[in-house]
């Protein structure tokens, strides 16, 4: 049997569709990626930190004694902040920030700890942070702090905020929220990362 002509441009016709519509798919998915876009659940609302800061090879000591240890079988996620002395209103607005988002995170607030990198042994955190059970005191620390990408107050601003880290299990400091950051974003960024352990 021999097609007859109009089989023949019906059937290269439905061959050029389908060829159309793959390439074409292909074309459009590069364009949006090349373009910078992405869906809303895989953006991240910190700055994502490239290359992340590492502290595995520092052990943080606690105020109360003994030492911090990363322990990445743990799968514990770390807020981290390091107030100056004597930070007054912007401690106090953080802590507040802080003490929300620990609440917020529900049934996985277990695997994050709250991070407060003491500027000396006085180390007073403001209420209601203070009395979170995930509040780890740390001593005053200087290679500790410069693992912190980018730690340091406006000093035009000092109300805006201080910046808060996000540090993995491994002792990675993967995301920075810069001053004045939402703390609805940090609890979002959180719920996200403590499922993927």
């Amino acid at each position: 049997m021999t097609p007859t002509p109009k089989d023949v441009r019906r059937n290269r016709g439905v061959l050029l569709l389908i060829a159309v519509l793959f390439l074409g798919s292909l074309v459009f998915a590069g364009i949006l990626r090349f373009s910078g876009w992405r869906p809303a659940g895989t953006k991240n609302f910190g700055e994502l930190l490239d290359p992340p800061g590492d502290l595995r090879a520092l052990t943080p000591g606690l105020l109360s004694g003994g030492d911090y240890r990363w322990e990445p079988r743990a799968r514990m996620w770390r807020i981290a902040i390091a107030p100056p002395a004597d930070c007054g209103d912007a401690c106090v607005r953080v802590a507040g920030q802080l003490d929300l988002v620990w609440q917020l995170m529900g049934k996985d607030a277990d695997h994050v700890d709250v991070l407060w990198l003491c500027a000396d042994s006085r180390c007073e955190v403001p209420a209601p942070l203070a009395r979170e059970p995930s509040l780890r005191r740390l001593r005053a620390d200087a290679a500790l702090r410069a693992g912190l990408p980018r730690n340091d107050i406006d000093a035009a601003a000092p109300q805006r905020g201080l910046p808060v880290y996000v540090i993995d299990p491994n002792g990675f400091v993967i995301l920075r929220y810069a001053p004045g950051f939402d703390p609805g974003g940090l609890r979002a960024d959180l719920a996200k990362l403590t499922k993927l352990m």
